[in-house]
């Protein structure tokens, strides 16, 4: 899966956690050379974290024009996708959950299965996000 580093613990979402746009309590940051590496120490998380991440690039692979699975995408793509999905998964549960791990738990408790999300609201949500304004100056 895309991933900040080839570490086999590496956060799926290590991009909107280091974007500041979610958090998660599992994660653990850490520097590797000059830049920073997020790693989860749950393999159930880890798991539940890539199916939801490559749910969301099967359902938006159209919308946002995405490569193949398994071909790297652009940070700003894998940005957009992480960060405007689970934006669009916490809009789908209508729960303010800035948490990733409890995110998908409860979208898992909910529906069940994470495919059984609303997926083309989650899509809608992904298009429209917006990485937000660089600062100037």
């Amino acid at each position: 899966m895309d991933c900040c580093c080839d570490s086999a613990t590496a956060c799926v979402f290590s991009r909107a956690l280091l974007a500041r746009s979610a958090g998660c309590a599992l994660a653990t940051r850490r520097t590797l050379g000059e830049r920073d590496v997020v790693e989860c120490p749950s393999p159930v998380a880890r798991i539940n974290c890539t199916t939801l991440a490559a749910l969301l690039h099967e359902r938006a692979r159209f919308a946002l024009k995405l490569p193949r699975p398994g071909q790297p995408l652009i940070h700003a793509q894998a940005l957009r996708l992480h960060c405007g999905g689970l934006a669009g998964v916490q809009q789908a549960l209508d729960e303010p959950v800035s948490d990733v791990h409890r995110l998908v738990g409860l979208a898992q408790q909910r529906h069940g299965s994470l495919a059984d999300l609303p997926w083309p609201g989650i899509v809608a949500t992904v298009v429209a996000w917006r990485p937000r304004p660089r600062r100037a100056g």
